[in-house]
């Protein structure tokens, strides 16, 4: 979802975006199943050929179904945060994983009107060495930044434009005040 805003609209103190993968839902419920079929296998159990197949199978399906679960759930969505200091990038419904980046910190920013999860091997926080690390829980437009350290840092968020700008203006130095005699 994309939302077009002035160029010569004001810059906010605190800048908020956020991007959501509806797909990860559907995700979520196939790992709900299979911590159903666990649990019902635990409980329902006409195995005959033994406890230890049976013990298998129901860790096994509720490990799997947890990992699903919370694995896609941890990606949902992910919101962005630009303030006066510093850069916040939370994840999911509880926020983790979190990344806190000091503005200090951040080189450039640039928009990228195109960021897929084919570009970096799936959903979910992603590092690939050749570029970088990112955050990506849906194909769309996203922000990346450039760390004075070499590296970068991508997000998809929504309104990615309007981040750049405010990460832009708040990297600007800021100009000297009338001088004090």
């Amino acid at each position: 979802m994309r939302h077009r805003h002035g160029e010569n609209a004001p810059i906010p103190e605190v800048w908020t975006g956020r991007a959501t993968n509806r797909v990860q839902w559907l995700l979520a419920l196939i790992g709900a199943a299979c911590m159903a079929l666990g649990i019902t296998l635990a409980v329902d159990s006409a195995w005959e050929s033994g406890v230890a197949p049976l013990v298998m199978a129901v860790v096994g399906c509720i490990a799997a179904g947890l990992l699903v679960l919370f694995g896609t759930l941890a990606f949902v969505h992910v919101a962005l945060r630009v303030d006066q200091e510093c850069l916040e990038v939370r994840c999911g419904h509880i926020g983790v994983p979190r990344r806190r980046i000091p503005l200090s910190h951040v080189a450039g920013a640039e928009f990228a009107p195109l960021v897929t999860p084919r570009h970096w091997g799936g959903w979910g926080y992603r590092w690939r060495p050749e570029k970088g690390t990112a955050v990506v829980v849906r194909r769309g437009e996203g922000v990346i930044l450039r760390l004075w350290d070499g590296h970068t840092f991508t997000i998809t968020v929504d309104d990615a434009e309007v981040a750049v700008r405010v990460i832009k203006e708040r990297l600007r130095p800021k100009s000297p005040g009338p001088a004090a005699h």
